[in-house]
């Protein structure tokens, strides 16, 4: 009888058993896990891991190994040919900073010139292109500044006082008492029928007429007649193309405000392409760079406004990389700029320019952010506003208009030949200017003028009185803001100064109703909200941005959990029956909170918004404030006039008699004009270790990084 077997032989004797072969069931190398408690990685742990790091170090390398060759080449006495020459730079003392190109766009004129340059070139921001009809045709030929029409009577019929309707009359009556008491407590005599005498001599006021050979400064005009006529004039050149010209030439400024000009223009790319064009024009004629391969030789350093649009200065990366070329690229504010020009650590910046006024408290090479301030008004406000004054008191030019462009420039003359600040310059004066328009003799006209002259600038702290209609005129039509890349919210910069100086603002729009806080091109059909309801919003905005977060998309709820309701939903109550709050979407709240504070121009008084900016600038620190106070700089060209400082520095010692041995307003070093500061700053920077700064963005970087290459190049927070 055969024994009973067990079950591991018969699965032996079957060939059923499980045998070990030896081998790997897949071709894949099998890793090992790694201990998660004593781990170690090297990543972005040294500096050479940044693409930032690595291209300086490159330039650098090769900087030094051109001029080691170089040095060789000359010891041994090769003779380089004309085109090798031309790729060697320049490293002599003399050519330091000639490939660097600075570039200072602005509302009203464009600063372009070399870092060498003692000083730049000034361009007029304006382009003028073929239409249908010129600026001062369109809209019904409708003059600036804009006059009342009253009922029954004909324009001509309507008395100068009352053209600009009570309101202004109410404002220019209230200034001129207003200066007439500080006169007065100063001890300036002044005659009582001081505004008669003008008034009565300008009324009777008539022109000479000047033949035109006869004339030793007359203008030469723009020819753009014929089948030749091109089509588009950039520059000096287009604001004196004729009026009557043909074909017709419509003046464009891609930039107003400070802001890009999405009022006269419909499309997106035009506004971008005209931008380019005054640039490239400038750099053509100004700077004799005339071939474009050779720009990809230079380095540009481009200043932008402290309180920026990122959709501005994205497509100004894009405009100075793609279509211009430059070897690399950097990107300097205002503020700082001006304080690199003038030489000062810490300073407050007042710049107050064509259309725009920002202030800004700098601090060891950087905007403190909480600081910075930008207003809606400027130099052509200034203009309009001593025009206004002085057709009120029958100027004999009663037929000046703002939109034609010898009147516009004649407006301009007037202006900086006889505004000033100085009291001892106010009384009856007698001055006189030519009038020169194309195709017409010239026209000399004698007027009187009484306290016009400092009362148009004395608007600066009462802004009130200038026209701002249509500032906010195709808002947000073509260019959009700027969002965050993961929650969707706007992104661009803001501060608690300027918050200030929109709460000022709703607040005088409750009060004066000849201010409207809502564009026409609103993007929503809604009711304009009210002007508490704006500052209560802005309030918040400033506390969402604040406070720290967490990300807006949290873990999921459990299946069968009810949606909570959006914000501004009413509340719903619970299963206790008592009514609980609603859900609130920060992304949509920063939204609607970006959309109101759009809707309101940032206005305010000069010497209040200088003040609003120190306070954020000092942080509550009283040693701080009085630094501020002590290094104020007032720079660009609405400020360059006989006196503003002293004024300016009085109304701020009006304001906070605290601090009246503190307050001090400088001049730039080396009698440096005032409206070339930020661009001689931009010069210093640009050639201040010009290969180890690492606020250059270079072309390799660009097209890894796009962009996005902003956020690590950028001096500031981006």
């Amino acid at each position: 009888m055969v024994g009973k077997k067990s079950g591991r032989a018969a699965l032996r004797e079957e060939g059923l058993a499980k045998t070990d072969n030896n081998l790997d069931l897949t071709s894949w190398p099998a890793v090992s896990m790694i201990n998660q408690k004593n781990y170690y990685t090297e990543y972005l742990k040294r500096d050479e891991q940044f693409l930032a790091y690595r291209t300086i170090q490159e330039e650098n390398t090769q900087r030094m190994v051109k001029e080691a060759r170089d040095r060789d080449r000359a010891r041994a006495g090769v003779v380089l040919d004309d085109d090798r020459m031309e790729d060697v730079e320049p490293t002599s003392p003399e050519a330091h900073g000639s490939t660097f190109i600075v570039i200072h766009p602005g509302s009203q004129n464009l600063r372009i010139g070399l870092a060498n340059d003692p000083i730049p070139k000034t361009v007029p921001m304006v382009i003028a292109r073929k239409a249908k009809e010129n600026e001062s045709e369109i809209d019904g030929g409708e003059p600036k500044p804009k006059r009342i029409k009253l009922e029954g009577q004909e324009d001509e019929d309507v008395p100068p006082e009352k053209q600009f309707g009570a309101e202004f009359s109410k404002e220019y009556m209230s200034m001129a008492l207003e200066l007439k008491t500080r006169m007065r407590n100063n001890k300036r005599r002044l005659m009582p029928n001081s505004r008669e005498l003008v008034v009565n001599f300008n009324r009777r006021a008539h022109p000479e007429i000047i033949t035109e050979h006869n004339d030793p400064q007359r203008v030469e005009w723009t020819e753009v007649g014929g089948s030749s006529a091109p089509e588009y004039v950039c520059g000096q050149a287009a604001l004196r193309i004729p009026e009557k010209s043909q074909p017709r030439y419509r003046l464009l400024w891609p930039l107003r405000n400070g802001w890009l000009n999405e009022k006269d223009y419909q499309q997106k790319n035009p506004l971008w392409n005209d931008l380019y064009l005054i640039i490239e024009e400038a750099m053509k004629t100004e700077l004799g760079l005339t071939k474009r391969k050779d720009w990809q030789k230079y380095s540009c350093c481009f200043v932008i406004p402290d309180l920026y649009e990122r959709e501005y200065v994205n497509r100004c990366l894009d405009m100075l990389m793609r279509e211009f070329g430059f070897r690399r690229v950097c990107f300097m504010q205002e503020s700082v700029a001006a304080t690199y020009g003038a030489g000062y650590s810490m300073a407050c910046i007042v710049d107050i320019g064509a259309q725009k006024t920002s202030i800004c408290c700098v601090e060891d090479g950087m905007c403190v952010e909480e600081s910075r301030v930008n207003m809606k008004y400027g130099g052509s406000d200034v203009t309009e506003a001593f025009m206004k004054m002085m057709l009120y008191d029958h100027f004999p030019y009663q037929e000046i208009n703002l939109k034609r462009r010898y009147d516009f420039l004649l407006a301009e003359e007037l202006k900086h030949k006889f505004c000033t600040m100085n009291e001892g310059d106010i009384g009856v004066q007698l001055y006189d200017f030519h009038l020169r328009a194309s195709g017409q003799d010239t026209r000399k006209y004698n007027f009187k003028t009484y306290d016009e002259p400092m009362l148009a600038l004395m608007a600066y702290f009462r802004p009130q009185i200038f026209n701002h209609d249509d500032k906010l005129l195709g808002r947000r039509h073509l260019v959009d803001r700027s969002y965050d890349l993961y929650d969707g919210s706007p992104n661009d910069p803001f501060s608690i100064a300027q918050s200030q100086v929109l709460q000022h603002a709703s607040q005088s729009y409750a009060h004066n109703g000849s201010i409207a806080p809502v564009t026409t091109s609103a993007p929503t059909s809604a009711a304009a909200p009210s002007a508490r309801a704006s500052f209560n919003l802005l309030k918040q905005l400033h506390e969402t941005d604040a406070t720290p977060r967490s990300s807006v998309a949290g873990s999921p709820a459990p299946e069968g959990t009810p949606k909570p309701e959006r914000a501004g939903s009413q509340d719903a109550p619970d299963d206790s029956g008592i009514l609980a709050p609603s859900a609130v979407d920060p992304v949509a709240e920063k939204l609607k909170l970006a959309d109101e504070r759009d809707r309101i121009l940032p206005i305010m008084s000069l010497d209040a918004a200088v003040f609003a900016s120190i306070t954020q600038g000092a942080r509550a620190e009283d040693r701080k404030v009085r630094d501020f106070l002590g290094g104020i700089m007032v720079v660009g060209g609405g400020g360059s006039i006989a006196g503003f400082n002293s004024f300016l520095e009085e109304k701020l010692r009006e304001l906070q008699p605290l601090y009246v041995k503190d307050v001090l307003i400088g001049a730039p070093p080396r009698d440096l004009d005032q409206q070339v500061v930020a661009w001689k700053g931009g010069s210093v920077f640009a050639r201040l270790s010009n290969n180890g700064n690492d606020s250059w963005i270079y072309q390799k970087e660009y097209e890894l990084l796009g962009t996005k290459v902003l956020s690590q190049k950028c001096m500031w927070n981006w």
